[in-house]
């Protein structure tokens, strides 16, 4: 085998190795930034809930002191 052979065996077999490693390196990155992105929607979906459930209590609280208070807007007295 002459030494031109050789050292294109060896580049090639190193540019396969190489390429190799990166795409298992890449395949790696991708999933973890898709499971990043799962888990900052599980907390999205979290403080939306949280947000939900203040809004039902202020509106639930509103409605009580709606029934005990009487409460105008206002315009009545001003004229």
């Amino acid at each position: 085998m002459s030494n031109a052979a050789k050292a294109t065996l060896a580049t090639t077999t190193l540019s396969a190795i190489c390429i190799v490693v990166f795409v298992h390196y890449q395949q790696r990155a991708d999933k973890a930034a898709m499971h990043q992105g799962v888990i900052r929607d599980m907390e999205q979906q979290k403080v939306k809930r949280e947000r939900q459930l203040d809004f039902e209590m202020q509106r639930q609280m509103e409605e009580e002191y709606r029934r005990v208070q009487k409460v105008s807007d206002g315009k009545d007295s001003a004229a």
